[in-house]
């Protein structure tokens, strides 16, 4: 491990494909964290494999195995600690997290979300924003908050909703676009340019002043 990075740990249940994003950019010696741990509750959740290959300690916490929210929160986050793990990103974990594990974690944890927040919250993003008949579609990535997909906004890109498009097609433009972000997010965070004041995140970043939306990498 490289002294002076951040230390971070993953949460994923499914793919893991945002989860690859992160583990390509911390190869990168320059690149100011490091993933120190990867969980799942999902057993055969494919982001485990990810990490075993990329020699990332992993853990498999089943969430059927405890009798509610709070307690399989309480044995994510010993887990998390125990790995010394300093900030957290979510990275398709398909678990509500309870009120008291978010507050433990507040200013240390990020999330991804397809869409451009605070538009179409919850799952099934791409069809909602083809039924609202919207022109623009995206993906955030925001500080994490009790409240579902809520959060101080740090970076959103944005992408046309061509005519035709299906849930999937716009899906998949979209994963493109969360694969550039997250890393980008992170780096802001770990070399200390991005801070959360109240409900905002102040970046000190070339054209701070814009907002951060479809950024080019500084």
């Amino acid at each position: 491990m490289a002294a002076g990075k951040l230390r971070v740990g993953v949460l994923a249940s499914g793919q893991g494909s945002n989860l690859q994003a992160l583990i390509d950019a911390c190869a990168d010696p320059s690149f100011p964290a490091e993933i120190v741990h990867v969980l799942s509750n999902v057993e055969g959740a494919y982001a485990l494999e990810r990490a075993r290959r990329a020699g990332i300690p992993t853990a498999l916490i089943r969430h059927r195995e405890y009798s509610s929210r709070e307690a399989f929160d309480a044995a994510v986050d010993a887990c998390l600690r125990e790995a010394g793990v300093e900030f957290v990103c979510l990275a398709g974990f398909m678990r509500l997290l309870s009120e008291g594990f978010v507050r433990g974690w507040d200013g240390r944890m990020i999330n991804i979300h397809p869409s451009l927040l605070p538009s179409f919250k919850g799952l099934h993003t791409h069809a909602q924003a083809l039924q609202a008949g919207v022109k623009v579609h995206g993906c955030t990535v925001h500080f994490v908050r009790p409240a579902l997909d809520d959060g101080p906004v740090l970076a959103q890109a944005a992408v046309p909703v061509l005519p035709g498009d299906s849930a999937d097609l716009l899906a998949a433009r979209v994963l493109e676009q969360e694969h550039r972000i997250y890393p980008l997010a992170l780096r802001l965070i770990a070399e200390g340019r991005a801070v959360v004041d109240g409900d905002v995140v102040r970046i000190d970043a070339p054209h701070a002043g814009q907002a951060l939306v479809n950024p080019v990498a500084p």
